[in-house]
């Protein structure tokens, strides 16, 4: 998974539809419905980043921010029916990193993730079982140990590593390798892949994580 995501968010429909699309992008969502829960998450599970509401029971969002930020340099994007430019400034001033209104665009709030995950270095690393790419750095290890791939197999690799589970046709996975890879047809994407399992599989005949999907493409299970 891309990054540990915590949806802090009284409104079960709404937090709902933000794990739906945090886990579309490859992220692990958790979800609580109040301040204290969120805090006690923070605490015990350390997230990459927390999505905070401001109304919430028992300790509201604002609190939840100054307390976060008083313990940790957790990321936080808050989430408000508040749209008065005074609120939008205490949430910033009390350590909040970003701040976004209701009604939101489900679309545009995953784009604000990508780009604070990105600033705040979280989004870097993808892991799936010994296997560690780091898409930054241009490395892929396993066991501890490093893998050389070509451009192709890592913009390969890295496609379906961001969304496991996902099935990608060979299509499109041409189309992430198609700036590294001058002989663009599926067969190439076949060897790409056989390639990759050499390197990355326990054992490449019987793979555990890049698989086969008949008649589609492939997908990674992490």
């Amino acid at each position: 998974m891309t990054a540990h995501v915590l949806v802090a968010e009284d409104d079960p429909h709404h937090a709902e539809i933000l794990r739906r699309y945090l886990e579309a992008e490859g992220h692990r969502a958790s979800v609580v419905h109040d301040g204290r829960a969120a805090l006690e998450h923070v605490r015990r599970e350390r997230p990459d980043l927390l999505l905070l509401d401001v109304m919430m029971p028992r300790l509201d969002g604002l609190d939840v921010c100054r307390i976060v930020r008083r313990e940790s340099a957790l990321p936080v994007l808050m989430l408000t029916a508040r749209s008065g430019e005074d609120d939008l400034l205490l949430g910033l001033d009390l350590g909040a990193d970003d701040y976004v209104t209701k009604p939101y665009s489900p679309r545009e709030l995953m784009a604000r993730v990508r780009t604070l995950l990105r600033r705040t270095g979280q989004e870097t690393l993808l892991r799936f079982g010994l296997v560690l790419v780091d898409p930054q750095r241009h490395t892929v290890t396993v066991a501890g140990e490093p893998v050389d791939c070509t451009p192709a197999e890592f913009a390969i690799l890295v496609a379906v590593a961001r969304h496991p589970g996902r099935v990608f046709s060979r299509a499109q996975l041409l189309e992430h390798a198609g700036g590294h890879d001058r002989e663009s047809t599926d067969r190439a994407v076949d060897t790409h892949v056989m390639n990759l399992r050499r390197k990355i599989e326990p054992n490449p005949r019987r793979p555990s994580h890049l698989l086969t999907v008949y008649g589609v493409g492939y997908k990674l299970i992490a």
